[in-house]
């Protein structure tokens, strides 16, 4: 037999409210029934550990381990030319995106 505490006829009404469902469109031993057997599932779950920190699944980020905030040198113009073949007067040239449509 299970542990939890039983639905009462209160606590179904709510729920019949709740769920916009009418006490005459419904088979109430029924669904008593089936809420008991929902709330008794939590009994099962509460069985298992839940000490563990759902976040640990995640990968974290420690502020020591990034990249130091300091400035370098950027690239050079002679090197950026040699990236594309369209670089003319400091800047890349490329296609149109948008057409006569937008």
């Amino acid at each position: 037999m299970s542990t939890h505490k039983q639905i009462d006829e209160e606590t179904l009404n709510n729920l019949l409210y709740l769920s916009r469902l009418s006490p005459e469109s419904t088979n109430l031993e029924t669904l008593k029934k089936q809420a008991n057997e929902i709330v008794g599932y939590f009994d099962i779950l509460s069985k298992y550990d839940d000490s563990e920190n759902p976040y640990d699944a995640y990968p974290s980020t420690v502020a020591e381990q990034l990249r130091a905030d300091e400035v370098v040198d950027g690239l050079d113009i002679p090197s950026v030319k040699n990236v594309s073949e369209n670089f003319m007067d400091g800047y890349f040239q490329v296609p149109k995106v948008l057409g006569e449509g937008a």
